[in-house]
Order: structure tokens, then C-alpha cells, then sequence
């Protein structure tokens, strides 16, 4: 990694969408651009928007959905792309509505998982430790 790298520090907003079936947390993943591999809904922070104003329009955007967030921020997590460090702030998103077409539909797959399918799917560990701590808060 070159030093310009690291200085680079891309602000990114993203969003855990959730809800519950027969009292069973379920929780949406959707595939990367690439389709390679599951991630949450997540871009760069808008400019005029809120991190948690911008997350929830990645994910309608990404995933088709509209929701609320509520509470605190889940966390933090990072991970390397565009030859800098994207630093994804994470809010957690009770799903109200699932939107058949959406922007991004045709480049994009989107699934409902359950809490340990959902972590088994991510390959970001921090994004995997965000998410365990996301679901033992839920189950809590």
C-alpha cells in the first residue's frame, strides 16, 4: 500500500435493514456491484445529507427498501477501495416498505437471511463483527 493511500479517507454511510418474521430477526444483504460479495447498503455521504439521511438513500437506491434508523450508530468499519481507506459509519434500519423496482435492481441481487446466515455471507471481518454485535443487541 503507498502512502498517498492511507491518507485518503473516503466518508461513507451505510445501513443493517432488518425485520421480523414470526418473531425471528431477519436481516437484508445485497451483492456488490461485482456480485462477488454480500454487503449492507452503503455509499459515500451526500453533501447536503446527514450520514443517516444518506444511508437511507443508498438503501432504497441499492436494495429497494425504505425504513426508519433508530438510536445510536451500530459503528464504524473500513475497508479499501478507489486507492484510499472508505470509513462506513452504520446505522441500523427497521424495514417499512419493499419496493419491487428500485434504481439499482438490475445490478444487484438482494436476500433476507437469518442472523447467522447473515454473518456467514460477509467477508469484511469488520463489518462480520459489526454485525454479530447488531444482532446480539436485537436478541438481547
Amino acid at each position: 500500500m503507498t502512502e498517498k493511500s492511507t491518507k485518503l479517507i473516503y466518508p461513507q454511510s451505510g445501513v443493517i435493514p432488518y425485520t421480523f418474521e414470526n418473531n425471528e430477526l431477519k436481516i437484508l444483504l445485497i451483492t456488490s456491484m461485482n456480485k462477488k460479495n454480500w454487503v449492507i447498503p452503503k455509499g459515500i455521504i451526500e453533501e447536503g445529507l446527514s450520514a443517516r439521511e444518506s444511508a437511507l438513500k443508498e438503501a432504497y437506491e441499492e436494495s429497494g427498501i425504505s425504513g426508519s434508523t433508530e438510536g445510536k450508530r451500530v459503528g464504524i468499519y473500513s475497508y479499501y477501495k478507489w486507492g484510499g481507506r472508505c470509513e462506513v459509519k452504520v446505522y441500523s434500519c427497521l424495514v417499512t416498505k419493499v419496493f419491487d423496482e428500485w434504481p439499482e435492481k438490475s445490478d444487484r441481487k438482494r436476500a433476507w437471511y437469518t442472523p447467522q446466515n447473515a454473518v456467514d455471507h460477509i467477508n469484511n471481518n469488520d463489518l462480520k463483527k459489526l454485525l454479530k454485535k447488531f444482532i446480539a443487541d436485537k436478541m438481547a
